[in-house]
């Protein structure tokens, strides 16, 4: 029959959204009325939204966010330090397209991961790549790479990634070669791409922390970094003991 013959050619095609809405107009009464160009406006409709959709589904899978959130579910409760349009001026994601950078300090259980990765998922619905690291383990990684002569392949990889987001900054101690390879992951991005970081350490500690004897290291990944970044300063009591108290009266 035609109609089988068509979907054949739509799915060899890889026109898997007019596909499924060629079907489905065969199976409904209501696209009878339309006229032929309404139709085929809401098979390309269908087909834009199937590859969008697609498109999303893949980025989320390589940005592999820590935590299932979004910007619509922000809590703006007061003294959290959250302006609903500073982070609605944030969520246009015009920030990453112009490569500037965005530091989230707070402290523990106040919910900086969690929002890291609703700046992720709205910079993938953007169409934007994302990539999430937890960053102890990203310096573990780097210097095994080292080892394996895979080095300049991962860094070339995250040097790609439209917003690099690095959480847990400061959580650990940081040797020289780790404090080399953070420099070199933040020069191959700077003023190119984006970078997320997270941190407990107030950004007037981050010096201390990163010099280690070589305080050079320490200018310019901070040079590099922090000079002309957006910033967000979480306050208020963890939202972990929040969750607790809530679940305890429940």
């Amino acid at each position: 029959m035609m109609t089988n013959e068509t979907l054949r050619k739509l799915n060899e095609m890889k026109l898997f959204g007019m596909a499924k809405g060629f079907e489905e107009q065969l199976s409904s009464t209501m696209t009878g009325p339309l006229s032929f160009e309404e139709r085929l406006g809401l098979l390309v409709d269908q087909e834009v939204t199937w590859r969008e959709n697609r498109r999303l589904q893949r980025l989320l899978q390589l940005a592999k966010l820590r935590e299932s959130a979004c910007v619509e579910d922000i809590d703006y409760r007061p003294g959290r330090g959250l302006e609903r349009s500073e982070i609605a001026s944030l969520a246009l994601c015009n920030w990453i397209r112009h490569g500037h950078n965005l530091i989230i300090t707070g402290p523990t259980g106040g919910g900086k991961t969690w929002l890291a990765c609703a700046v992720g998922n709205q910079a993938c619905r953007h169409g934007l790549s994302v990539n999430f690291q937890r960053l102890p383990l990203l310096v573990e990684d780097l210097a095994v790479s080292h080892g394996d002569g895979s080095f300049r392949r991962r860094l070339q990889q995250l040097a790609k990634v439209d917003l690099l987001i690095l959480d847990d900054f400061g959580m650990a101690a940081m040797n020289a070669v780790g404090r080399n390879d953070l420099l070199e992951v933040i020069e191959c991005r700077n003023g190119t791409r984006s970078t997320l970081i997270t941190s407990q350490l107030p950004v007037d500690r981050w010096h201390d922390y990163l010099s280690g004897g070589n305080p050079t290291v320490a200018d310019a990944i901070l040079d590099r970094l922090v000079s002309g970044s957006y910033r967000l300063e979480l306050k208020g009591e963890s939202m972990r003991k929040q969750r607790s108290k809530k679940l305890a009266n429940a």
